[in-house]
């Protein structure tokens, strides 16, 4: 019997290639399947708190309308509503009303019509107010002069202003009509460079004018829930005449035996400011009112605000653009969306029309001017620590 050859041996290089192939393949199989389950954790995420939103929307909104029949409640009894120191800071509570099991509910207040309304000040106002923040007057005059040309029809400017509206990469020009949204500041010249960082970003003093002013139109804030800053800007009351208007508000400092109060008249207004200041140009009763509704599950949240109006309260601003160049615009886009709407099917429009004409017919005691939800709210950035 012949034996076999012997095999020749087997080359260790090969055998290390091998298992250097197999852990290659390993590597990149365990890369894939981690990216996928990311992926599929992020998507999985995602479709949980739609779904919880969805399911805390529902309590917001019926706690909204809690909220809103409580405010109707004390505006018939008062005469209008003027502070939360009236009782209706917490409208739940009020009106007996508790949330589904296993959940919680916040309702916040924010007076807009304390602020100054944006499309009725004018151009002594807003420098008063850019001075109070410690702008030298010359860039405060310039900074006014700005906002108001932005906004106002023929307006000629007071100062020596450098605009270069017709020269940006893309020309336009002022819309003169008051501002929509006052992220318009960072069209404005002068303007974007005060309100907004090199990143084009709202800075500090950007959300003080926001904390300010209001682009909603009323023709007077609120007395009740101005601060230091539209005391000063509207009504020209020095610090210490502020500081009696707080303590009346509050119930504090000479007030403190009588507790929290509020301005039924600007007669009584300018009589606990002292002497000197412009009571006039205040009002006494809220105009427009942001209401702030949390619902809260768990870790699950849902946040809801909207800005309403009591009847003859505050409205949108509609103007249209008064500028030549704008108006042209607004014309061409006018005339596009005719053609667009005329397109509809008739079953479209006579659905808009009969849902148009049912909202008109019932009573309801406020206007919604305004309402977002969740990450349309939009958040200031947190104040920079203090070194």
């Amino acid at each position: 019997m012949v034996n076999p050859a012997p095999l020749p041996p087997r080359d260790p290089r090969l055998r290390s290639s091998v298992i250097v192939l197999v852990l290659v393949t390993l590597v990149f199989t365990a890369a894939a399947l981690t990216a996928f389950i990311e992926k599929a954790s992020n998507d999985l995420l995602v479709e949980i708190r739609e779904a919880d939103s969805q399911r805390l929307r529902q309590e917001a909104f019926s706690a909204m309308e809690v909220t809103l029949a409580v405010l109707e409640d004390f505006r018939q009894a008062d005469n209008g509503l003027h502070s939360t120191a009236e009782g209706w800071g917490d409208p739940l509570a009020w009106a007996g009303w508790s949330p589904s099991e296993g959940r919680t509910v916040e309702v916040t207040f924010e007076d807009e019509s304390g602020k100054i309304p944006l499309a009725h000040a004018d151009l002594t106002t807003l420098t008063n107010l850019f001075e109070y923040w410690q702008i030298p007057p010359s860039d405060a005059a310039k900074l006014a002069d700005s906002i108001a040309g932005w906004m106002q029809s023929g307006y000629v400017y007071s100062t020596a202003l450098t605009l270069d509206y017709q020269n940006a990469e893309i020309p336009y020009a002022e819309p003169q009509r008051p501002m929509r949204t006052l992220s318009e500041l960072a069209a404005v010249d002068t303007a974007k460079d005060v309100f907004f960082d090199e990143n084009g970003l709202p800075n500090g003093l950007y959300w003080r004018f926001v904390n300010d002013v209001s682009i909603f139109t009323y023709t007077q804030p609120n007395s009740n829930a101005a601060n230091a800053d539209v005391l000063a800007a509207a009504g020209q009351y020095t610090d210490v005449q502020q500081g009696h208007i707080q303590d009346y508000l509050n119930g504090t400092g000479q007030y403190a035996q009588e507790g929290k109060q509020w301005f039924l008249n600007t007669t009584t207004l300018a009589a606990v400011a002292g002497v000197g200041g412009n009571s006039t140009v205040f009002g006494i009763t809220i105009t427009a009112l942001r209401v702030n509704i949390t619902v809260r599950e768990g870790r699950s949240e849902y946040r809801l605000s909207a800005v309403v109006a009591p009847q003859g309260g505050a409205t949108v601003n509609t103007a249209n653009a008064t500028n030549a160049t704008s108006a042209a615009n607004s014309s061409s886009v006018s005339a596009t969306t005719s053609v667009t709407s005329t397109s509809q099917p008739a079953s479209t429009a006579t659905a808009a029309a009969t849902a148009a004409a049912a909202s008109q017919s019932i009573n309801y005691p406020f206007t919604v001017l305004e309402m977002v939800e969740n990450d349309e709210i939009p958040q200031p950035p947190p104040p920079i620590p203090q070194t």
